[in-house]
């Protein structure tokens, strides 16, 4: 059984030492996308030495562009009129590690710089993260999160599918597979390797389960601190695909594939520390919820349609928000009720948590938990109150506390917040809303195979 230890990360010294022993010969050098996928180039190890404590160069497209890896218009900060020139790719030593499922093959993060200025791209998700990260540190916190990554197993690899026009999808599992042993024991022969190897790379996974749907999994990762939680959440998920893809299997992170089946989500638990201790606690309060919790809770009631957009990014997205399907439609808080979009986890206990189940499963974690932390920080900023808790079916809840309906309602919310322009910069929320429009411009162009079998006949 794989443990994590310094074994499973690599120094700077440590990877030229394998290298000189001929254990590593590549090196994947990556940043984060706007949709929270690795993009980078892959050097020969000896290369890597040569440039790993200076820098590369990527196209500046790369954080602006969408999920086709299309040029769209109408972004300030790169376009054909500037010419589409470089950014650079710092990389952080501190993310050096191995890829197990890759023959000598290690991989290594990079903080995205203006080619001219070498300052941070703003917007650049891991930046977006950091300035949040910095936020909580003055104000005396250390964020703590930790994610849950949910996706479907399909038989076929990405390209069979595709090459089939993504019909006649058949997931791994023909039944409801939650909590389900001998369904998941037929599924071992991907879902081993995926803990395992994950494990070995230096990713504190704790386990996996069947969800609540047929070929549906969701993999359990030990909480961090929160810029460790959201490189582990884009690793894993990269390493989920490319392990099934090995094993001849697809998985994918689609929200909603199909209108009569669950949803894949990606809930995010999230405290604050204060010198090794969880300020949300306090014993002597009820339920062991501090009011610094209070106003952290409040804020991400109060900011929760703003910041939607970051937690659902895409027209699928809001497909998921459906009634008895686990997803939520309203954004209250309750205690262990998993009706609500928030939820508190282990009150009366010294790890009580706020559980945020809004998520999607496409979610970009950097900027998700950046702007949940954006809200949280400004809740104890105002000093805001906590409503009561939520009691009961949260679905039947009146439609004021409904979370954004469409991807457009979501961008709305996102331009008006003054929250958001002061805690990411006005053109930060340029940025993505620009992205959010492309989304809604390209899905609008598109005829659907729902409106040709509605109306070819009929209309």
């Amino acid at each position: 059984m794989s443990v994590i230890s310094k074994e499973n990360f690599m120094t700077f010294e440590e990877i030229k030492l394998k290298i000189s022993k001929q254990e590593i010969d590549t090196v994947l050098v990556c940043m984060v996308d706007m949709q929270g996928r690795l993009m980078g180039k892959r050097f020969h190890s000896e290369a890597f030495l040569e440039m790993a404590e200076d820098e590369t160069h990527c196209c500046n497209y790369l954080l602006a562009t969408d999920l086709e890896m299309a040029t769209p218009d109408g972004y300030a900060s790169t376009s054909w009129s500037t010419g589409y020139g470089d950014y650079v790719m710092k990389p952080d030593l501190g993310t050096l590690r191995p890829v197990p499922w890759i023959e000598g093959t290690a991989i290594c993060l990079c903080d995205v710089l203006d080619h001219n200025t070498h300052n941070p791209v703003p917007f650049s998700p891991r930046e977006v993260l950091k300035t949040q990260i910095s936020r909580a540190e003055d104000m005396g916190f250390s964020s703590i999160m930790a994610t849950e990554l949910e996706f479907f197993l399909f038989q076929g690899t990405h390209d069979e599918i595709a090459a089939n026009g993504f019909r006649e999808l058949k997931p791994i599992s023909n039944y409801n597979e939650d909590y389900h042993i001998f369904q998941t024991s037929k599924e071992e022969h991907v879902m081993r390797p995926i803990r395992n190897f994950l494990r070995d790379m230096g990713i504190p996974v704790e386990g996996t389960k069947g969800e609540a749907e047929a070929g549906q999994e969701e993999l359990n990762i030990k909480y961090a601190d929160v810029l460790s939680t959201a490189d582990h959440h884009t690793l894993a998920k990269h390493g989920v695909k490319e392990i099934a893809h090995q094993q001849g299997y697809a998985a994918t992170f689609l929200p909603k594939w199909n209108k009569n089946r669950v949803g894949s989500a990606s809930h995010v638990h999230q405290s604050l520390f204060r010198n090794g201790s969880n300020v949300f606690y306090d014993a002597k309060a009820p339920m062991g919820k501090s009011k610094i919790m209070d106003h952290y809770l409040a804020g991400l009631i109060k900011y929760a349609s703003e910041i939607t957009i970051f937690l659902a990014p895409y027209i699928n997205s809001y497909k998921r928000f459906a009634k008895g399907t686990f997803a939520p439609t309203h954004t209250v808080w309750s205690v262990d009720n998993r009706t609500a979009a928030f939820r508190v986890v282990g009150d009366r206990s010294k790890s009580i948590r706020i559980e945020c189940r809004t998520p999607g499963s496409d979610m970009n974690p950097y900027l998700a938990t950046a702007a949940m932390l954006a809200a949280g920080l400004k809740g104890i900023e105002e000093e805001l109150k906590l409503p009561s808790p939520y009691d009961g079916d949260a679905y039947s809840d009146n439609e004021k506390n409904h979370i954004p309906k469409t991807l457009r309602d979501a961008r709305d919310q996102l331009l008006s917040s003054k929250m958001l322009k002061e805690a990411f910069g006005v053109e930060t929320i340029n940025h993505y809303a620009r992205a959010a429009e492309w989304e809604l411009e390209e899905f609008d162009s598109v005829v659907t195979d729902y409106e040709i079998m509605r109306g070819f006949e009929k209309a």
